[in-house]
């Protein structure tokens, strides 16, 4: 039996790395699935790829804009009629510099992505649950958002603040059967992670990986797939008394 049988399932920042990949997965649970991401040609690939796998249609929009945030909803509800599971995923890496060398266009940059984006989208997806008295809402956020990195303050930054936006989003969610917990992620083999190494150490990315891999204990990169399972556990009925919750999936580095 398929667990997400005709469940509405909607992703932000689903045309690569681990919304694709959740994406898919959702897929082979039977869900419908929307993916959101501000990149058209990449979200068209995607979406060619990802039918291959069941129902899933694609919307070009930047999640930092409250009109295309209502925009990305609308055209969810007009297709599919409701939202099941928000999987506010959008995220960027921003500029690797000491605090004193960052550009502040960049600062808001990175938390309009990453802190106004997941806002918006909880802004807008919760009246929607809150009229079907249920949903699950999955926000991602890192494990810098419970600790410090050097060279990257506004992630770190926007990161912090998705946990309070969850912790928030949970207890007025709560009353209407609707749960708001959010990821924290290692580093994964991704996109980002090529930037963020070459941000780093500039030209020795290898180098930079490895001292990143190095400082997780099991010792390697999450994957994607990883990821995602996480989240279909946290989207499912098998997580049904969990809300506000940050659950850490980082190779053991919350341990130390």
């Amino acid at each position: 039996m398929r667990n997400f049988e005709d469940k509405v399932v909607l992703i932000t920042g689903g045309a690569d790395g681990i919304g694709k990949v959740t994406a898919e997965y959702f897929l082979q649970e039977g869900a419908k699935v929307v993916i959101v991401d501000i990149n058209q040609e990449l979200i068209v690939s995607a979406e060619k790829e990802l039918k291959e796998h069941g129902t899933v249609i694609a919307i070009q929009a930047d999640v930092s804009k409250k009109e295309d945030t209502k925009k990305y909803v609308e055209q969810t509800l007009d297709e599919f009629g409701s939202i099941d599971v928000f999987f506010n995923n959008a995220g960027i890496e921003g500029k690797v510099a000491p605090i004193i060398d960052q550009d502040i266009e960049d600062f808001d940059k990175t938390l309009a992505v990453n802190v106004r984006g997941v806002f918006l989208g909880l802004q807008h997806v919760l009246p929607v649950m809150m009229k079907q008295e249920k949903g699950s809402i999955i926000n991602n956020s890192s494990v810098a958002g419970f600790m410090g990195s050097p060279g990257v303050a506004p992630y770190v930054a926007s990161k912090h603040a998705v946990i309070g936006l969850t912790k928030t989003a949970a207890l007025e969610a709560a009353p209407h059967n609707i749960r708001v917990n959010s990821i924290h992620p290692s580093p994964v083999e991704t996109r980002m992670m090529r930037s963020l190494e070459e941000g780093f150490n500039p030209g020795h990315a290898e180098e930079a990986k490895g001292e990143l891999a190095r400082a997780i204990p099991l010792g390697r990169y999450g994957e994607s797939h990883e990821i995602a399972k996480l989240v279909l556990f946290l989207a499912s009925e098998d997580s049904a008394f969990i809300t506000g919750a940050q659950y850490r999936i980082d190779g053991g580095m919350g341990a130390s």
